[in-house]
């Protein structure tokens, strides 16, 4: 499969996936340490469905993702300092420090967030869509969300409104058979995900997300669908996780010899094994291989110092559109009605002593 990709696009998605595998543990390892605070969902194990899918769209089509987007903001272009930084809550993170773990966002770049709320991006997708539709930009709007989106209302509605109105939408599920705990046979009488889309007329396929050139293959031939019909199409890409659902998870729902199986496919570990057979080399240009790699990284946020605190900054964070500055003088003895007023403070006469 690795014989019609170049070498050096090649290069490029594993490169992807070795930096967002070890962002990610580096994250592990900061938030042991009590440096970040919060709620931390890692994706290690899932890399190959963010850096296939997004390598197969335009730089104009827009992303929606769920809270565990840290691999999709990276390989949207995202800089891993701005994304750590976001972590740490700094005014050098993506969305200067209050977006945090689960709310990455870059409109620059196409990142319409990640989404806190299980199934709450898919909506949003549909209306990034529609706005796309109703000004005639050939835009294809994707919508990650995982197998627990779709115990919710939102996913249905999303599906029905986007066939109902044949908007350019790419449902993809990340289906790694759990949701938080609860295991996908459990929660679904159709474990097959792919198949939901047939009660709303949507074409849909299934590929192996362990699998990168498997998905950015399938996902390249769905937008082509998507983009040449204006309708929607749904992608189950089953994969999985190795580490529990966020840092707070015992993970006492599913056996460790589970996790290991899936562990000998991981995709660092399918996609090298294609390279090398098809004599292709496996340590990228700029990139170090594991034995030489420095323990310690650098620092994994930018150094410049953040701005002092202003009353700006604080308003142009709470309002859509900047504030216009208040005017420092008033005509003298009107207020900003129009009524006349007196001076601050008591008339003259008007004090305690002055009144016994």
């Amino acid at each position: 499969m690795t014989g019609a990709l170049a070498k050096s696009h090649a290069h490029t998605l594993l490169r992807q996936m070795l930096l967002i595998r070890r962002f990610e543990g580096k994250s592990a390892e900061l938030y042991m340490q009590g440096k970040i605070r919060g709620f931390l969902h890692l994706g290690i194990g899932e890399e190959a469905v963010a850096v296939g899918a997004i390598a197969a769209l335009d730089a104009d089509d827009r992303i929606v993702a769920a809270y565990r987007e840290h691999a999709h903001a990276i390989a949207r272009g995202v800089s891993p300092g701005a994304v750590m930084a976001e972590r740490f809550g700094k005014v050098t993170g993506c969305c200067r420090g209050r977006g945090g773990s689960m709310h990455l966002f870059d409109v620059s770049r196409g990142l319409f967030g990640g989404n806190a709320i299980v199934a709450g991006g898919m909506p949003l997708a549909v209306g990034l869509a529609l706005a796309d539709r109703m000004r005639g930009r050939p835009h294809v709007t994707c919508c990650f969300f995982g197998d627990g989106a779709v115990a919710e209302g939102e996913f249905h509605e999303s599906l029905n409104l986007a066939a109902l109105w044949k908007l350019p939408v790419l449902f993809l599920c990340e289906n790694n058979f759990y949701a938080m705990g609860t295991a996908l046979e459990r929660h679904q009488s159709m474990p097959r995900i792919h198949r939901k889309g047939a009660a709303y007329g949507i074409e849909a396929a299934v590929v192996d997300g362990m699998d990168v050139v498997a998905v950015e293959g399938a996902v390249r031939l769905a937008v082509e669908i998507v983009r040449s019909t204006s309708a929607p199409y749904l992608l189950e890409a089953r994969t999985y996780r190795f580490r529990a659902h966020s840092m707070y998870d015992p993970e006492l729902y599913r056996p460790k010899e589970e996790v290991e199986r899936w562990r000998k496919r991981g995709p660092l570990e399918i996609f090298p094994r294609q390279l090398r057979n098809g004599g292709c080399s496996t340590t990228p240009n700029g990139m170090r291989s594991n034995a030489t790699w420095p323990r310690k990284s650098r620092r994994p946020w930018p150094r410049r110092r953040p701005p002092r605190g202003s009353r700006s900054r604080i308003s142009n964070a709470t309002w859509s559109r900047p504030r216009p500055a208040m005017s420092q003088s008033r005509p003298a003895g009107r207020r900003d009605n129009g009524e006349a007023h007196l001076p601050r403070g008591r008339p003259p006469g008007d004090s305690p002593r002055a009144r016994r």
